[in-house]
């Protein structure tokens, strides 16, 4: 697929997805699909086809974060700085392609397997995102309690232990952002907005949350 081809195809779904992107966010994702397809020749860092990439890599790895970033940016209204924290960022998506957008957030990215995050710190490099860092660990092994606004997850497996890592992560009015179907548990945590984020994909949510206050065991209203 040519550059022209790429940006042309994204540019056309992610205004489908009232998404709309500008030239300068276009050439840094084009860059960014180049370096992912380059390093999953030899690395799996998506099992999503890229050669010839189909509508529903394009929508999981650069349509759904752009879609997403304007409801977490309304979340985070008022923090100029966002500290944000993305758990098992795997391939890059959908830190990497929020991070485009939303330069002003603060980004480590946590990979707990060594080649991938090699790949990330590349990425990160390449792209010369500003304040973007990658931590190779798993995430429970994290001790930067109570320092995020923002903690984002995809394809990690909810449960307990990501949970516990996610609220420790959080500060007081921190957001968690779940990508994918499944919103996180309820006894944990406050759905404060739930978006299907693709019109033309049931499964294409997003969920943000806070934590349910330390000492109660129901939901309260925000």
């Amino acid at each position: 697929m040519t550059t022209e081809e790429f940006r042309d195809r994204l540019g056309k779904r992610a205004g489908q997805a009232n998404a709309p992107v500008s030239e300068t966010v276009l050439q840094a994702l084009d860059a960014y699909f180049r370096l992912l397809a380059r390093w999953n020749r030899t690395i799996n860092l998506t099992a999503l086809p890229l050669d010839p990439l189909t509508d529903d890599a394009l929508d999981r790895l650069f349509i759904e974060p752009l879609a997403a970033a304007h409801y977490i940016k309304e979340a985070l209204s008022g923090k100029p700085l966002p500290v944000w924290f993305d758990l098992g960022s795997g391939g890059g998506s959908p830190a990497i392609p929020l991070k485009i957008v939303a330069p002003q957030l603060q980004l480590t990215m946590v990979e707990a397997r060594s080649r991938k995050a090699a790949f990330l710190s590349e990425a990160a490099r390449a792209l010369n995102l500003s304040n973007a860092a990658v931590i190779n660990a798993r995430f429970e092994d994290l001790r930067a309690a109570g320092k995020a606004d923002l903690v984002t997850v995809r394809a990690v497996r909810g449960d307990a232990t990501l949970d516990i890592a996610a609220s420790d992560l959080l500060n007081e009015t921190g957001v968690f952002a779940a990508f994918g179907p499944q919103p996180p548990r309820r006894d944990k945590w406050q759905v404060i907005r739930a978006v299907q984020l693709l019109p033309w994909a049931v499964e294409s949510q997003l969920s943000l949350s806070r934590r349910v206050p330390r000492g109660t065991n129901r939901l309260t209203p925000i």
